[in-house]
């Protein structure tokens, strides 16, 4: 047992992507036991929480479970990106003490000071930010340092919710949860964008695929993507929801499916490793189109941001969790069937939340549906990458 804790505090994918796994289950079946006592299926259960439950499950979700997935993926992509040493063991442990450190804050801010329960949550961003500025600057290329930019929304967001939970500001909350959320998407668009049809070129090459037949990334839709996703998450903090943050929306939605236009999703059907990343990018499109609709007074915003935090945020999360388990562990890049499962589970959760949100009578079991679904590929993934997150380094064959 001790040698399996000390395996997984050692490198950032194994215990930031472990928690994810774990605290997106955990904050699942607590949503999903709020909502059944709401529907009398159950007793209601007080809350240690101060916040109302909905605001603890928006928060959680984007600034407890999404954090994790970013802690882990930056600590590892980043020192491939620059040459940089990966982090040493004990950062690795004191950041995710951080992390673990703001989930139990906010549980428990029912009986901590506000204050209190704010600079410990907000300290993970900064720290995280800090550590991969000083890996960025040994190759400071544009296109990686766009990152820490998103961070520092990421960070602003997160206290624009905190203010008013103190008592500082009274309608900044919403806003920093759409901030976040988006931030969220835009590192998406940008990540996705460049290992989507990187990674399927690589399996289209291997599997013998003719050359013309491969992914095509263009400039111009790259460059479009880049300004509108560095664009939304502020213009959102700065203005909310209006008809100029749902233009830029619309826009980015639209750019993001002309992009995949050139990118064979239809031969990445055949790999469930690679459509779970054409999925999770679709669903930000779809997500990015309803929510520009609404901000301009067409259609549900509550659907629309559900398809872009269940289909996009947890879709793609997932997808690269995965991938990256497996790969630094030395496993084959090959979903097992129950991480192929997850991946579509993922998807029906954020089309079932999508549909419930415009339902009268049936409102309440969506959205219990829905919870089911994620805490189901929540509980798949743990399954499936429990090996590649705690065991050793596969040994390659000869």
């Amino acid at each position: 047992m001790t040698a399996v804790i000390a395996r997984v505090f050692s490198e950032g994918f194994r215990v930031f992507f472990l928690s994810a796994g774990l605290y997106g289950m955990f904050a699942g079946v607590a949503w999903g036991v709020w909502l059944a006592s709401l529907d009398g299926l159950m007793p209601y259960m007080e809350q240690s929480y101060a916040m109302p439950p909905v605001m603890w499950h928006a928060h959680e979700m984007i600034f407890g479970y999404a954090t994790a997935a970013l802690g882990g993926f930056f600590l590892t992509a980043v020192p491939n990106w620059t040459g940089a040493p990966e982090a040493r063991a004990r950062f690795i442990t004191l950041v995710a003490l951080i992390w673990m450190a703001g989930r139990l804050a906010v549980w428990f801010s029912g009986v901590l000071p506000p204050l209190f329960v704010a600079l410990v949550d907000l300290s993970f961003v900064p720290i995280l930010a800090l550590k991969i500025a000083s890996q960025l600057v040994r190759r400071p290329k544009p296109q990686n340092m766009v990152f820490l930019y998103l961070l520092v929304l990421m960070l602003a967001s997160n206290v624009m919710v905190h203010l008013e939970w103190m008592g500082v500001t009274v309608d900044t909350l919403n806003t920093g949860i759409r901030a976040g959320l988006l931030t969220l998407c835009s590192m998406i668009a940008i990540l996705g964008g460049r290992i989507t049809p990187a990674f399927t070129r690589n399996a289209m090459k291997r599997a013998g695929q003719p050359e013309a037949s491969w992914p095509v990334s263009v400039a111009r839709l790259d460059r479009a993507t880049m300004i509108l996703a560095l664009l939304l998450p502020l213009l959102v903090l700065a203005l909310d929801v209006g008809p100029v943050a749902g233009a830029v929306a619309l826009v980015m939605g639209s750019v993001q499916l002309m992009r995949m236009a050139r990118w064979r999703t239809g031969w990445a059907l055949r790999q469930p490793i690679l459509v779970a990343l054409h999925l999770g990018l679709g669903m930000l499109a779809l997500g990015l189109i309803l929510w520009g609709l609404a901000a301009i007074g067409m259609g549900n915003e509550i659907g629309a941001l559900h398809v872009l935090g269940i289909g996009c945020v947890g879709g793609m999360t997932l997808a690269v969790m995965s991938r990256a388990a497996l790969g630094h562990s030395g496993r084959p890049l090959v979903a097992p069937k129950p991480m192929a499962i997850a991946y579509g589970l993922m998807a029906v959760a954020a089309l079932v939340r999508w549909l419930g949100s415009d339902m009268t009578g049936g409102y309440m079991t969506a959205m219990l549906t829905a919870d089911g679904f994620w805490i189901a590929a929540m509980g798949l993934y743990l399954f499936a990458m429990w090996p590649a997150l705690t065991g050793p380094r596969a040994v390659q064959q000869p």
